[in-house]
């Protein structure tokens, strides 16, 4: 219930409450069962099926930039009418939302088949893999349809009532993993497998639309105004605007796939798509911990100071450190085993790649707090360049750093981008154009922070080293164990004695205790 913590009015404590505990009841309920899904698909297929589904999730994410964007603009330009109860201009919006998704679907599934003649090209020692383009033109498919009638979930995300979606799709996701993993053991049939997954897809779509339509029955309408001309430039505006902040993560955060593919060979794809799955994984859950409260900050900016704005987003940011790198040293010190432990260890990687990735998980994750109020109140339009700028940045390095290095040069190439573009560009955007006071302060307890985390990163790795020497510990789960139980006491009990006096700590335990009554 950590969204709720943040925010001044009862009803969007409330709301960010329901929000953030569902999202995180229901990551985890996926976690679980996409761990199980990955073993057992780990085990049955091979390992170039694994490469070859982490390599198209890439291409079909970079192909999906036409639709990055139009959802958090849409999202920002419902929140007055919302706030002012304004039924036709929510009418007229989600209008103009619908035709924005039937032009991207359209979009995507041409430039996804044009991508077909360049298959050679993208796969490097290309496998020997039954009906190769059919597989892809499934995966297609499902990305396309997912723009189906699912627009309609962004008006009940705007309405802070997004743990009705949440829950909608962890149940179709709970269901499609059962049967997924039944037809693995049974079949060992990878394209009924992706069956399963597009009728999942188009069954989760039709019944979250419905759903939005028996909350808001004017979604039925036929009688819509179309949206005003000023208003419609300005969404058009603020769509352009996010497109070009989306084109810089896309590249960032899907790409590495389509590098190693290249330059390393499809096998490494394997590997990572592995460690991806449980550093996704956890950086999911952190996200929806403060997804939830993303439409209760909207309402906050609509209508509380920007002093009091301010003082709730340093006590996110400092929320924010404290469970980023809590989670990016339990990451470091548990992948490996976990890895030899579900997978095997050909699909192990080096302990410099491990590091990289735990770095770059703390890195991104350190910025969230920016890019949640920064999108909440509606100011994507200042660093829009910053976007190109570290897409081209991250693809430049990573190739010049790939073919000298392999797979850590990739993975290298997105720390570079990301320290020197969006860690400093997005906190100065927030401070000059809403809070309007300087940045500097934020920069210095920006640095604090990392050089916290680093700090007590080594310790807790010193003392795991020495525990696992001192216990004599051979096995794999209780050297786990040993060190989760070393890095949790070590890294919360430094972050407490730090903080208990901080400001932000005080507001977080008051709004804690106030959600507990």
């Amino acid at each position: 219930m950590i969204g709720g913590l943040f925010l001044n009015s009862k009803s969007r404590t409330q709301y960010s409450a329901y929000n953030t505990s569902i999202a995180l009841f229901s990551r985890a309920a996926a976690i679980l069962m996409g761990y199980v899904v990955r073993v057992v698909f780990t085990h049955v297929l091979s390992e170039n099926y694994v490469g070859i589904n982490g390599l198209f999730t890439d291409i079909l994410n970079v192909l999906s930039l036409s639709e990055m964007g139009i959802e958090t603009a849409i999202s920002f330009a419902l929140y007055k009418p919302i706030a002012d109860g304004n039924t036709e201009a929510q009418k007229s919006i989600m209008h103009l939302y619908q035709w924005f998704y039937r032009f991207v679907a359209l979009f995507v599934a041409a430039a996804g088949i044009c991508v077909i003649p360049f298959m050679d090209i993208l796969i490097k020692n290309k496998p020997d893999i039954p009906h190769l383009t059919y597989i892809y033109i499934l995966y297609l498919f499902n990305t396309v349809l997912s723009y189906l009638f699912v627009y309609k979930r962004t008006l009940l995300d705007a309405h802070q009532l997004m743990y009705i979606g949440t829950l909608s799709k962890t149940v179709s996701w709970v269901l499609q993993d059962i049967v997924q993993i039944a037809v693995l053991l049974l079949t060992k049939n990878f394209i009924l497998y992706l069956y399963i997954y597009i009728l999942t897809t188009l069954f989760s779509n039709i019944y979250i639309s419905k759903k939005a339509e028996r909350i808001f029955p004017f979604l039925r309408d036929k009688n819509i105004a179309p949206v005003e001309k000023q208003e419609r430039k300005h969404i058009l505006k603020n769509i352009r605007a996010m497109m070009m902040h989306k084109i810089g993560d896309v590249i960032v955060n899907n790409t590495d796939n389509l590098l190693i593919s290249s330059f390393v060979g499809i096998a490494s794809v394997g590997c990572y798509s592995n460690y991806y799955l449980l550093i996704g994984s956890v950086q999911q859950v952190l996200n929806e911990t403060f997804q939830g409260i993303t439409a209760s900050v909207g309402n906050l900016g609509a209508t509380a100071s920007k002093e009091r704005v301010q003082t709730i987003f340093s006590s996110v940011f400092l929320l924010n450190h404290w469970m980023f790198s809590f989670a990016a040293i339990c990451l470091f010190e548990l992948l490996n085993p976990f890895i030899v432990l579900s997978f095997g260890e050909k699909y192990l990687f080096t302990t410099d790649i491990v590091w990289i990735l735990c770095i770059n998980f703390y890195i991104r994750g350190l910025t969230r707090s920016c890019l949640i109020f920064r999108n909440s109140l509606g100011l994507f339009w200042y660093d829009r360049y910053k976007s190109i700028a570290e897409a081209l940045i991250n693809l430049i390095v990573s190739i010049i750093l790939a073919q000298r290095f392999g797979t850590f040069g990739v993975f290298m190439g997105t720390f570079i981008s990301t320290v020197t573009t969006t860690l400093w560009i997005e906190p100065f955007v927030l401070y000059k154009y809403h809070f309007q006071t300087p940045v500097f302060p934020y920069y210095r307890r920006l640095l604090l922070y990392c050089i916290e985390c680093g700090a007590v990163w080594l310790t807790a790795h010193f003392l795991c080293e020495k525990c696992t020497a001192a216990f004599h510990i051979t096995g794999i789960i209780p050297d786990m164990t040993l060190r989760l139980v070393c890095c949790t006491l070590v890294v919360n009990f430094v972050f407490i004695i730090l903080y208990k006096n901080n400001d932000a700590m005080q507001l977080l335990l008051h709004k804690w205790r106030g959600l507990r009554k």
